[in-house]
């Protein structure tokens, strides 16, 4: 062997000594179901589009989640699933387009959508690493578990099992009918969506420790819908045992639901309009045929008296919910992006139609003295009513009820971009890619800030999914909630406890649902 050739294979060697061996997940996995095997990049390894039960087709339209039938050979989990057949609205808006709009729209939508995915950086089966589930929001007519800024490498690499899940939307998830009630055999329908996430949740229990994770430390997460989600979830006894901390971002569902009687009325007419006249019907009619006149009806879960069986706010009221470790909060814009602000005149007769006796303290906490301050007001009740309220709500009744701790944040943080981009502030959703370690995903021009931002929250977010509390070294304190001093994290530029916000606001909500709730 030469001189020269002899030096070249040492540079070699030695270059390749310097470069750290990843060890992954041995290939494939097996589930009950049958073998997976996915795509390791870096120290990460994703599983894509792996079923966690039967597709709702055909007669199983509007049933509970059937087991998936066992596979042979090794199925490629390379790719996502097709979405839960929805519309194709596109993003929210201009302020969200860069992450919210996904490659997997592409592949269009299905009933055959009951898919997960994971992403695991174990070396070994046995780790047993923390699992966050990651339920998307939407509204319950929209989304997908393989919206790129849920991407689950980024807090994988930082230590958890990361799951991300599709359910039924719209009427394909949460129809009621009496038909359906009667054939369910628990005199219940509407709410299949929710069986869905129950159902992806028992799949984690008995296959995640093939991934390297730990079924007796399950997380369960979302925003907005999907925080409205964990709040059901909290509630349903059949979810009981299937998870052991929830996060709940900007969600919550203690200002009630329809009953299973109202659902099925709306289901009635539902089948009216299409000229179905039984469920067998309804059945056979396809799925893009259903969409068109299924909008503009209320889509999501309801109080069924099965999965859900009683109002929540009840459930938490009596000490009945699945007392778990809770984390949740809002953002300082989460009502910006909630349509245009009607003038002074408009916000002030509204407030006399909507709150009747408790319109002079309505307004006194919401004023609308001039147009521009009735555009504030406006953006504060958005945010207060719909998201501020709910999880300041929960928060309280866990505190009274429950005997885990809560941790409230309040999120105020304003990414960058052009002056269209970051007029709407730190609007509804924009935390996501801070919380899961996902800036990379979202087309923005960020910072040494945005990114410490994203670090220490992330962080947070991984330390409860391991403890049931979000504190840990090189992280500010983040103190429990107490009801005796009410008191959350502030997460932006500065990251400390700050008094509750909107405290005042808040507590007119409190008059305002107890007398809506004795009517």
């Amino acid at each position: 062997m030469s001189n020269t050739r002899s030096k070249t294979i040492l540079a070699l060697a030695l270059i390749a000594s310097a470069v750290p061996v990843v060890a992954a997940l041995k290939q494939p996995v097996r589930t009950k179901s049958g073998l997976v095997e996915g795509i390791t990049t870096g120290d990460v390894t994703a599983f894509k589009g792996i079923l966690f039960a039967a597709p709702p087709v055909g007669d199983l339209r509007w049933r509970a989640p059937r087991p998936a039938a066992r596979w042979s050979g090794v199925r490629q989990a390379d790719r996502f699933s097709r979405d839960c057949f929805q519309a194709k609205t596109g993003a929210f808006g201009p302020w969200s387009a860069e992450y919210i709009a996904h490659d997997a729209m592409e592949g269009g939508s299905s009933e055959d959508c009951l898919y997960l995915n994971v992403w695991t950086a174990a070396a070994k089966a046995d780790e047993k690493r923390p699992v966050i589930v990651w339920i998307h929001g939407g509204g319950f007519t929209s989304g997908s578990g393989g919206v790129p800024v849920y991407d689950g490498a980024g807090l994988a690499s930082k230590g958890v099992v990361m799951v991300t899940i599709n359910y039924r939307l719209g009427v394909f998830g949460f129809l009621a009918h009496p038909e359906l009630t009667k054939e369910s055999g628990h005199e219940a329908s509407g709410n299949y969506g929710l069986a869905d996430m129950i159902a992806a949740l028992e799949w984690v229990r008995k296959n995640i420790s093939a991934f390297g994770g730990d079924p007796a430390k399950v997380t369960i997460a979302g925003q907005s819908a999907g925080a409205f989600a964990v709040n059901y979830l909290m509630a349903s006894p059949l979810a009981k045992g299937l998870f052991q901390r929830a996060i709940a971002e900007s969600g919550g569902a203690f200002n009630g639901s329809l009953s299973l009687k109202e659902a099925e009325v709306a289901g009635e007419k539902l089948a009216a309009m299409h000229a179905a006249r039984n469920i067998a019907e309804l059945r056979g009619i396809p799925s893009d045929a259903l969409l068109p006149k299924e909008r503009g009806n209320r889509a999501g879960p309801i109080v069924d008296g099965y999965v859900v069986p009683r109002e929540v706010y009840a459930t938490f009221a009596e000490g009945r919910q699945n007392d778990v470790p809770l984390l949740t909060g809002w953002n300082q814009d989460d009502g910006v992006s909630f349509g245009e602000p009607p003038k002074a005149d408009a916000f002030r007769a509204q407030a006399k139609r909507n709150y009747g006796g408790l319109a002079d303290s309505f307004l006194k906490a919401f004023p609308a003295d001039t147009d521009a301050e009735a555009a504030r007001s406006q953006h504060a009740l958005a945010r207060d009513q719909l998201f501020a309220w709910q999880g300041r709500t929960w928060a309280r009744l866990q505190a009274k009820t429950g005997k885990s701790k809560i941790f409230l944040y309040y999120f105020d943080h304003t990414a960058p971009g052009m002056p269209e981009q970051t007029k709407y502030g730190a609007f509804h959703s924009s935390e996501i890619p801070f919380a899961l370690n996902t800036l990379a995903e979202w087309d923005r021009p960020w910072t040494a800030t945005d990114r410490k931002i994203a670090e220490q929250m992330s962080a947070y977010w991984v330390n409860f999914a391991k403890n049931g509390d979000p504190n840990g070294p090189g992280l500010s304190r983040w103190p429990a909630y107490m009801r005796e001093d009410e008191r959350s994290l502030r997460l932006g530029e500065k990251i400390e406890p700050i008094p509750l916000p909107s405290a005042a606001e808040l507590d007119f909500f409190d008059q305002y649902y107890a007398r809506e709730r004795v009517r």
